[in-house]
């Protein structure tokens, strides 16, 4: 919308957002997260990787814990999320940058990854920033909760959360593959136990089962019904998949 300036708005709704610092639901969910981008991403000959919105730092601190990637880099909207990574002393992450959360401060072709890990849902314009982690990285990896299912209101409510774009397994993929991007490989997880249970007790255990069974004989009814995580692997098309291990 024009006269929009869109750039103030996303810090303003972000700046303080991890003033309070690391927490355990982060880290637990973090976890997860970096577990899936060594699934997709853990047969490349991976140096400097770089992650978009790299919130509280928590994903980057335990892709350095299980040795993904020798060089790791930040950039992060939040102020308040840039103390906090520089906080942290991760032992692999060469710097972290505040930006403005869609043009990139590096030259295009710098790094081998980037990692998109639940950000394209709280952005206004997706196709911007997948166009720049594709501008500055050889391979993308993007990640979203898959929210557009039947249980879904009719109207938008806005939440703490900040989410604006909803995905299904198959919008994810198209959106990617609308920005030139040729997908590599693709998978569906549901968050682990653990984040039930912190969540949830009991209750969220029971949710987590259910969730998983439905997923292992059912998946086309589970992702219409459920939100679980959807995962890809991208690269432009001109470049040709490098399938050496690690």
């Amino acid at each position: 919308m024009a006269g929009v300036d869109l750039q103030a708005r996303a810090s303003a709704q972000y700046d303080d957002y991890y003033k309070d610092g690391a927490s355990e639901w982060r880290r637990l969910g973090a976890i997860d997260k970096a577990d899936n981008i060594v699934a997709l991403c853990g047969h490349l000959p991976l140096r400097s990787v770089l992650e978009i919105g790299a919130g509280d730092g928590s994903i980057l601190s335990r892709l350095s814990e299980v040795g993904f990637g020798r060089e790791l880099y930040a950039v992060e909207i939040s102020a308040s999320g840039v103390d906090v990574i520089q906080k942290r002393n991760i032992p692999q992450l060469v710097e972290c940058r505040l930006f403005d959360g869609y043009q990139l401060p590096y030259e295009a072709g710098r790094f081998d990854l980037a990692i998109l890990s639940h950000v394209i849902e709280h952005v206004d314009h997706p196709r911007q920033v997948l166009y720049e982690a594709a501008r500055v990285a050889r391979y993308v990896f993007i990640e979203v909760p898959t929210e557009d299912i039947s249980r879904r209101p009719a109207n938008y409510v806005a939440t703490h959360v900040g989410h604006i774009n909803f995905y299904s397994p198959r919008t994810i993929r198209w959106l990617v593959q609308s920005c030139g991007l040729h997908v590599l490989r693709q998978m569906t997880t549901n968050p682990s136990k653990a984040t039930y249970l912190h969540q949830a007790g009991r209750k969220g255990a029971v949710h987590f089962h259910v969730k998983q069974w439905l997923l292992s004989l059912a998946p086309a009814l589970a992702i219409r019904h459920f939100c679980y995580h959807e995962a890809l692997l991208a690269t432009s098309p001109g470049v040709v998949p490098d399938e050496r291990p690690r």
